[in-house]
């Protein structure tokens, strides 16, 4: 009879063997993150589930599912603020980063689902959030952004700042790779973003005091280009 553990080795030889396949055909795997000139980060699904495919499912921990949990609707929050600030400003910048954001919480789901998880959003229209300090969060920070361009600038830098610390906390209790994978992905697309917000913020005369991680952190990122690749 095949053991669970038996399983596991199964499963692990073949993404160890199919890994091996992909390099020997020469060329990295595809980029699971398409960045453009302004910085806008995108997840591409078909990537990334090819990607996923290749890992092997390993045991999650509480502490790994709950931040799954909270990752997808952080992801959706920023998603659901920068939509409703396009809405209010029409500024491009908002929706084409919100647009963005709906990838990076679909790759958040996609991990729940990998493993078999609830979604905390499923049947959630867009600016209603099952975890009541998200929620509170949302409505507070759309709040926020209906006093000026500036104040809706000054949300964005705020909202990626929240996100750079917290996928860095998950991202370092973790030793899943396919978490990892998103982690690390979700972790670029937010210093980019983080980079366009600033640029603007400052082109309207704003100025923002980092609140969620150092000042040097925060500087060596809105100081440093772009980042298209891992």
């Amino acid at each position: 009879m095949t053991t669970a553990k038996h399983r596991r080795w199964i499963a692990a030889t073949l993404a160890a063997a199919a890994l091996s396949l992909a390099a020997c055909g020469g060329g990295d795997p595809a980029p699971v993150m398409r960045v453009d000139a302004s910085g806008t980060s995108t997840m591409d699904a078909a990537n990334l589930a090819t990607q996923l495919a290749a890992l092997p499912l390993q045991t999650l921990s509480s502490a790994e599912a709950q931040g799954l949990a909270m990752m997808r609707e952080e992801e959706r929050l920023a998603h659901d603020v920068y939509a409703a600030s396009a809405a209010l400003w029409g500024t491009p910048v908002f929706a084409n980063i919100a647009d963005s954001e709906a990838t990076h919480t679909a790759a958040v789901l996609a991990l729940l689902a990998r493993y078999g998880l609830p979604d905390p959003l499923a049947g959630l229209p867009e600016g209603v959030f099952f975890t009541p300090s998200f929620q509170a969060l949302h409505d507070a920070l759309v709040a926020t952004s209906r006093g000026s361009l500036v104040d809706a600038l000054t949300v964005g830098v705020q909202i990626e700042e929240l996100d750079i610390r917290d996928i860095a906390a998950l991202r370092a209790g973790t030793d899943n790779a396919d978490l990892q994978l998103v982690y690390d992905n979700l972790q670029r697309g937010s210093r980019n973003h983080l980079r366009s917000y600033v640029k603007l913020l400052t082109q309207q005369g704003g100025s923002y005091v980092p609140q969620y991680i150092t000042p040097a952190e925060f500087d060596a990122i809105v100081g440093s280009p772009i980042e298209t690749g891992p």
